[in-house]
């Protein structure tokens, strides 16, 4: 049954999240956690990414129990049928802290590199195509790396995927390269500027057509807190009135929702503390959101926007001393009354907002 086709238009519009809505009556958000019939097993630094064409969110890999098990798993999760796993005919070997991110421009979502917990960390290339792994050979490729958050994000205005730094087994990363999917080549880029090695996390902001990258460690004394932005030449940081405390591994999304990028969590180096706070930026800065509920401090979780919720997909995670979790979270505005159902969840009720797209 060939895949549904959703073409570029589309999806640059389910991440620009319709902006002029924003004129419209704000709402509350807030965090649910619905009760659903299976789940993958507990890890951390899974990598994961929304697949516009199937409908769904993608999650492959992971470890537990500093890297004695590391997963090469492949799950997909839905609004109607929760989390489900997958057996395709090929996969990727297990490994954790892979680039992932959706390209649709060729409809397939492409994995980098990794760390198999061997100490040999990996430069391979792979695409997922909704129903299988497919290694890619191309020729020439960044260096081999694992990122110990989200580094991979789809640039809308390129049409590629952009990588940035993460660490070998010997130092941090911080050169910038460029997946094409089409050409499917890696192209190094050289901007006059650039955040310092890291290992840290990114995003796409389609409000503002550009990537965004916030805080991580460099092997400094303590985390970082900056804010970067890349324009598809350079990167420039930015300098907020407000911005997060510092940290590293937290999870970052683009929420096409609201038009602002999420920041969740992470771990702050002072007293080794998992952090539970919510961020939102909004292209010029950075703003704390207080919600009736919140998750426990985490780190190393994977989250990503889901246009069918309308809202975010936290999952997993190592809380302050452990243990690893699976449990998923959903990042929503707040809506009462009769109205969308979320899986397997009979405590809210939620209402589809008319002036978003839906599918």
């Amino acid at each position: 049954m060939p895949r549904t086709q959703i073409n570029l238009r589309v999806w640059t519009a389910l991440q620009m999240g319709f902006l002029f809505a924003g004129l419209a009556e704000a709402e509350k958000l807030e965090w649910v956690k619905p009760s659903l019939a299976s789940l993958p097993p507990a890890r951390t630094d899974s990598s994961m990414t929304y697949d516009t064409d199937a409908l769904s969110m993608v999650l492959f890999g992971g470890n537990i129990d500093n890297g004695a098990t590391v997963y090469g798993d492949t799950w997909l999760f839905t609004q109607t049928g929760g989390w489900s796993q997958l057996s395709p005919a090929s996969s990727p070997s297990a490994r954790s802290g892979a680039g992932f991110a959706y390209d649709p421009v060729t409809k397939t979502a492409v994995l980098f590199g990794g760390n198999p917990q061997n100490g040999v960390y990996l430069n391979d290339t792979w695409t997922w195509d909704g129903s299988t792994w497919t290694q890619q050979f191309p020729p020439a490729s960044p260096a081999p790396r694992s990122f110990n958050s989200e580094q991979m994000a789809f640039d809308a205005a390129t049409r590629t995927v952009v990588l940035f730094g993460g660490y070998s087994p010997v130092s941090f990363l911080g050169d910038t390269w460029v997946w094409d999917g089409t050409a499917k080549t890696w192209t190094e880029e050289f901007p006059a500027t650039s955040p310092s090695a890291r290992g840290t996390t990114l995003t796409y902001d389609a409000a503002t057509k550009q990537v965004v990258i916030f805080a991580g460690e460099d092997g400094g004394p303590s985390f970082l807190d900056d804010t970067w932005t890349w324009n598809e030449i350079t990167w420039t940081q930015q300098f907020p009135a407000t911005s997060p405390p510092k940290r590293t591994n937290s999870s970052l999304a683009y929420d096409a929702d609201i038009g602002d990028v999420v920041l969740f969590g992470g771990y702050n180096a002072v007293g080794g503390e998992a952090l539970n706070d919510t961020w939102t930026w909004n292209g010029t800065t950075w703003s704390q959101v207080q919600t009736p509920l919140t998750p426990a401090g985490r780190y190393g979780a994977a989250m990503e926007y889901d246009p069918a919720f309308k809202g975010l997909v936290l999952f997993g995670g190592y809380f302050t001393g452990g243990p690893w979790t699976n449990q998923t979270w959903l990042f929503l505005e707040a809506r009462g009354g009769a109205g969308l159902r979320y899986p397997n969840d009979t405590s809210r009720l939620y209402t589809a907002r008319p002036d978003r797209l839906t599918n």
